[in-house]
């Protein structure tokens, strides 16, 4: 009998109606559609507008769009983990909140933050609880309103982030589709170079901090560039060794979108000479930008009509801490039979 493995049976994503162009950027800080989309490859981004709406919004419309795709109801959901880094609340968890919102009144529920490896970080912990048997459906949803936490007066970051949100719900296998493996590293002297100075117990909201803009992501991009690009790739690599893959055996490279150049030197490290122009690349940053933790699922639900079943896929990300990582699954359902189904093109992401 093979292994119990945790398999994704479903994913969905949402992004808010708002759409944030290099256009309307280039109005608000030094910057053109040039300068941003040679450096970044991001043309758009999504942000949430509405008082009072926050990170929760968004993983609560992508959880409700995943139970009624894989005909879940909220009672059956055992655990619900949500990986982010812009919380609605410092307490309590954005999950619990998500949970509340959607219904899942039984389900054990926490936060994960990991900044951009959130979610990679998130869907590797959540196959342990479906591998031991303790529980049988489990949600993983990748949410950030990196907007929330964005100076718009500095161009070398607000120009990268987007709003978004994704889920995938776990259920246990022993076909041998699902979670295989996992290489997840973090060095923690990392911090300086990518952070968010206050508004946490160290340095508390002041007055002087407001006006400072210290409530603002802070990013050194060369050295945060430098460390995503060995990081992620060796990852990838020491993964598919140990899993004796072949460039020829994966079928998917599901990157963070943190980058367009560091996704492309992910993909040639692990042998796609193309790079991004590999068919093998998921590449969602030209029209979401930087969703944080949310980036990682909304690949799959932007990929999700091409995934066949027993496809290889692997997925990677880098993020502040600094933490990063890749995880090897194997996809469990032909994602095809679901895009063509009358009552779900609602659920289905804009072209």
């Amino acid at each position: 009998m093979t292994k119990l493995r945790a398999a994704i049976t479903g994913v969905q994503g949402y992004v808010p109606d708002y759409i944030l162009t290099n256009q309307e950027l280039s109005k608000m800080v030094d910057t053109n559609d040039e300068w941003i989309t040679t450096r970044t490859g991001i043309k758009t981004r999504r942000i949430l507008k509405g008082e009072g709406l926050g990170t929760s919004h968004m993983g609560v419309k992508a959880v409700q769009g995943l139970l009624e795709k894989t005909n879940t109801k909220p009672e059956e959901i055992d655990l619900l983990i949500c990986a982010t880094t812009t919380p609605d609340m410092v307490f309590p968890a954005t999950a619990n909140l998500i949970a509340d919102g959607v219904g899942a009144t039984k389900a054990f529920n926490y936060d994960v933050q990991a900044a951009c490896s959130g979610f990679l970080y998130s869907l590797f912990t959540a196959a342990q609880f479906i591998e031991t048997g303790m529980y049988k459906k489990v949600v993983v949803v990748g949410a950030d309103k990196m907007s929330s936490i964005i100076d718009y007066t500095d161009r070398t970051t607000c120009v990268i982030f987007g709003d978004g949100a994704g889920a995938v719900l776990l259920e246990g296998d022993d076909s041998g589709v699902g979670v295989q493996d996992a290489v997840l590293q973090s060095d923690g002297s990392g911090w300086k170079h990518l952070h968010q100075k206050a508004g946490g117990s160290r340095h508390p909201p002041t007055k002087e901090t407001v006006e400072n803009r210290e409530h603002f992501v802070y990013q050194e991009g060369k050295h945060v560039f430098k460390h995503a690009v060995t990081n992620m790739g060796s990852s990838v690599v020491e993964l598919m060794k140990r899993n004796h893959l072949t460039t020829a055996d994966v079928n998917w490279l599901n990157p963070h979108q943190a980058n367009m150049r560091i996704v492309d030197a992910t993909a040639k490290s692990m042998g796609l000479d193309e790079g991004v122009e590999s068919d093998k690349v998921m590449m969602t940053i030209s029209k979401y930008g930087n969703t944080t933790s949310g980036t990682l699922p909304l690949n799959f639900w932007n990929y999700e009509p091409q995934l066949k079943k027993g496809d290889n896929i692997i997925l990677a990300a880098f993020g502040g801490g600094f933490t990063w990582g890749a995880v090897y699954l194997k996809w469990a359902y032909d994602g095809q039979e679901i895009a063509k189904r009358e009552e779900y093109k609602h659920l289905l992401p804009d072209s």
